[in-house]
């Protein structure tokens, strides 16, 4: 018996080996558009369940103080940027500015219903409890926040803030 001679078959193991290769690249591919899609959706999805959770809260002290004109009435946090020690903007991630506007609307909800007219003392109370607050466990980092303006407008207090990442000790 005889081992046939394979440079008759070079053409056809090319264009297998061809076939083998297009098929890895077009599903490394495929696979890339379809990680960039879910992370769109994953991003909207959760833009739209901190919408929807900001809505309940909403609704919920609206029918708290309805028939109460001059009180705090909503607590709208708003990230300001934050730029590290060499002037570049620190960018956060849309799940951490989330978090962090959650937690600073949850140390703020004490201030709902008092009148808008005690802000001044009630803000020098807020921003002595808040600056430099360290919030810890928000994905694996820590950050610490400093209140930059405190307004109230139409019952609403918004409050501007940067968050900086901190650093670990070393030791």
């Amino acid at each position: 018996m005889r081992v046939p001679q394979f440079e008759r078959y070079a053409v056809l193991t090319q264009g297998a080996a061809s076939f083998v290769v297009g098929a890895i690249v077009g599903a490394i591919f495929y696979h890339s558009v379809f990680t960039a899609n879910f992370e769109a959706v994953m991003i909207a999805n959760s833009e739209m369940e901190q919408q929807l959770s900001q809505y309940e809260v909403d609704l919920k002290e609206l029918k708290q103080f309805k028939n109460k004109h001059s009180v705090i009435k909503g607590v709208l946090p708003i990230q300001e940027d934050t730029r590290d020690s060499d002037g570049e903007p620190i960018v956060f991630d849309e799940l951490t500015k989330a978090e962090l506007k959650k937690r600073v609307r949850a140390n703020l909800n004490a201030l709902l219903g008092t009148s808008i007219y005690d802000i001044g003392s009630n803000s020098k109370i807020a921003r002595l409890l808040l600056d430099d607050k360290v919030f810890t466990g928000i994905y694996g980092n820590s950050y610490t926040i400093e209140i930059k303006t405190m307004l109230v407008s139409d019952n609403v207090l918004q409050v501007w803030f940067k968050a900086s990442v901190l650093k670990p000790s070393p030791g």
